[in-house]
């Protein structure tokens, strides 16, 4: 009897892992992304040289956005950060990619539908 009742705790428990897996999953938190793009605020409004732990911290982003939720947090938040810096030229915004020599999968901006994103 009692090797029942463990049997069956075990079982409820697995199930439970299973089941509570995919929603641990967390993802990329807006705070590590600004942490990415910081060093991009400055010429992402008034242009010139692109500094280079900018585009490092680009790279970087873009390896850790390997799941669509990861993606579409990061694009959030890039979104976020487009509309509530003031002075940021939306141009500038679209062409880092371009000016850092990555390749994003979605173009960045504040007009972008992060749920489009996949």
């Amino acid at each position: 009897m009692a090797s029942s009742v463990a049997f069956k705790l075990v079982l409820v428990v697995l199930g439970c892992m299973v089941v509570g897996a995919p929603l641990a999953e967390a993802v990329i938190p807006c705070s590590r992304v600004s942490q990415y793009v910081g060093p991009c605020i400055s010429y992402l409004k008034k242009g010139g040289a692109v500094p280079v732990p900018c585009c490092n911290g680009i790279r970087s982003l873009i390896g850790l956005a390997g799941t669509t939720p990861d993606r579409q947090a990061v694009c959030r938040c890039l979104v976020a950060t487009a509309k509530s810096v003031t002075g940021i030229k939306g141009d500038l915004v679209s062409g880092l990619p371009g000016a850092c020599k990555v390749r994003l999968p979605y173009p960045i901006g504040p007009n972008v539908d992060c749920n489009r994103i996949h």
